[in-house]
């Protein structure tokens, strides 16, 4: 970008500067700190300059927006032709009261649904099964059976609405549930929209939610990828999530390394179904965190589109630019989120969310103040939607495509944050023996990211106990006295409304119709059938999430941790 003469005139300036301006600065006043980082420990310098980008090829690294390799941007206009979509996460208690929280977020301006499931939806067990005492609608909406469905999505035209489902293990059973529900209102399988999280890498490397072990669980990722591209063109199977990656403590590196190796390793497997990568490419989401070290997570998306495009032509022969062009949704760092002095809360959120913004993202969730107490107040809620559109409408930000493209500092970051994907990928690669999908398989029965994981989360856990992370509240600018906001309280009858919904559905279904689906999908899983069809005439017939379940780890049996020693 700059010759060799304008480099050397550029050094020759900054030594003047340093010693005529800088320097007796510094000998005065010194510095706040001996050492700046970001939350991931990375050195950042003090100044950035031509010199530290000077082997940038500016057609080759970052281009224009919405072209190869799309550093800047997976669309030409992005904002300026609509804006992210809002997509606050919601559910709780019974489908009837997350319908209604729905139904508020609709009227508030949001532009996407997001759900999230209970722990018991979210492990494929049932309301009534011994293990799902306390947890019934705690932490998410509880859904048993198509009954739950039809009511969460009552009044809602779901042909009209963009739906994400954050749920794993069982995910291919709300997937069925969804469908069957469009075929129930009338709408077009093809035209059905949403995104179904459904990363079973993930769950074995970073979140711990299971039923089977990982070769098989892979294996109904890949037939909801196979059913998509046949059945729900619009619908997104996979969302890679480095969401929960960065929420166990990785670093930003680590997290945009893992999260497209997990990636790479669906493409992968997808390709040895016999499927066209063309074909099933575009389908695929990602899930990224967004931390308050905000030149840092921009330069982590913006390099992540990078090297997925890059990755996507040169190893798997991906020819359509939908099928390099990484998508992703952003969500707020939970695990910034503090008790103490909540409100604090609503400035990170903005800074994480402004972050996500500047670095590309399609779709946003911003967290709500209270979350680290309870599950979101609708006053909360409602500040941290009102936070996207502040942004949106009032900052400028969404004004400019990749206003932060150039930034001698971002470029920078950039670049080294792509070095270091990369050279994770590469290693995990090198695990599998030239498979991504087999070193991520490998990695996960050894502990590699586990371990990976750890070591990072435990560093910067002490780096705060020692003061040199600064967590406002917490370690610093404490009060003696701190105000709790009020927080949302589930109803103590949740279970049981739940519990009799349950019964009345198994007492009023088909009893033979549902013996002869699950049978059908038992055979299907012997046949290394594509499952979803199964599922889906299972869940017609009101077969609950937990007896399906039960037919998987009847096959394959129940997985359980164990790491090789190092």
């Amino acid at each position: 970008m700059f010759d060799e003469n304008e480099l050397e005139g550029i050094r020759e300036r900054q030594d003047q500067w340093e010693e005529e301006t800088r320097d007796p600065v510094l000998e005065r006043h010194g510095e706040r700190k001996d050492r700046f980082a970001t939350i991931s420990n990375h050195e950042v310098d003090r100044l950035y300059t031509p010199e530290d980008i000077a082997d940038l090829d500016f057609e080759e690294d970052l281009g224009f927006p919405g072209e190869p390799p799309y550093t800047r941007g997976p669309y030409p206009t992005m904002y300026r032709g609509r804006t992210w979509t809002m997509r606050q996460f919601a559910g709780f208690g019974t489908a009837e009261e997350t319908n209604e929280r729905f139904h508020y977020l609709i009227d508030e301006g949001q532009t996407g649904l997001s759900t999230a499931f209970d722990m018991p939806s979210l492990m494929g067990i049932d309301s009534d099964h011994p293990m799902s005492e306390g947890e019934v609608g705690k932490e998410g909406v509880a859904v048993d059976t198509l009954a739950d469905m039809e009511i969460l999505f009552d009044g809602i035209d779901i042909d009209e609405v963009s739906t994400s489902f954050t749920i794993n293990p069982s995910a291919a059973v709300i997937y069925a549930m969804y469908i069957a529900l469009a075929d129930q209102q009338g709408v077009p399988r093809d035209k059905v929209r949403g995104t179904l999280q459904n990363d079973m890498l993930k769950e074995f490397i970073a979140q711990k939610e299971w039923v089977i072990p990982p070769s098989p669980s892979l294996k109904i990722v890949t037939d909801t990828i196979e059913f998509a591209v046949d059945e729900t063109p619009k619908f997104h199977p996979v969302s890679i999530s480095g969401y929960h990656i960065r929420e166990a403590g990785s670093t930003a590196a680590q997290e945009a390394a893992f999260t497209l190796a997990d990636g790479f390793a669906y493409v992968e497997d997808s390709l040895d179904r016999g499927l066209d990568v063309d074909d099933f490419a575009p389908l695929l989401s990602f899930f990224f965190n967004s931390h308050n070290s905000i030149f840092e997570e921009i330069a982590k998306f913006r390099a992540s589109r990078r090297v997925y495009a890059r990755v996507m032509e040169e190893w798997y022969d991906a020819e359509q630019p939908e099928s390099k062009r990484l998508k992703f949704h952003t969500q707020t760092a939970g695990q910034s989120l503090t008790a103490q002095q909540p409100l604090n809360n609503i400035a990170r959120v903005t800074i994480q969310a402004l972050a996500g913004v500047l670095g590309g993202t399609q779709s946003l969730h911003t967290n709500s103040f209270d979350e680290a107490l309870a599950l979101p107040s609708e006053k909360a809620v409602r500040v941290a939607l009102r936070t996207q559109q502040i942004i949106a409408d009032e900052s400028g930000a969404a004004d400019i495509v990749d206003p932060m493209g150039g930034s001698y500092a971002i470029e920078k970051l950039t670049n080294e944050m792509e070095a270091e994907i990369m050279a994770y990928i590469e290693e995990i690669k090198e695990i599998g023996d030239g498979s991504v999908r087999d070193g991520v398989l490998d990695g996960i029965d050894q502990g590699y990211f586990q371990r990976e994981i750890q070591e990072s989360s435990y560093e910067y856990q002490q780096r705060v106990e020692r003061g040199e992370e600064v967590v406002v509240g917490v370690n610093k600018y404490t009060i003696e006295e701190d105000t709790s906001p009020e927080i949302l309280k589930i109803d103590e009858t949740t279970r049981d409304r739940q519990l009799n919904r349950l019964e009345r559905v198994k007492d009023e279904r088909d009893d033979e119709e549902v013996e002869a689906t699950l049978e059908a999908l038992s055979d299907a899983i012997d046949s290394e059938e594509n499952v979803m069809p199964y599922i889906i005439n299972a869940v017609k017939a009101y077969v609950t999430m937990g007896e399906i379940m039960q037919v998987f780890e009847d096959h394959h049996g129940a997985y359980q941790e164990e790491l090789s020693p190092v």
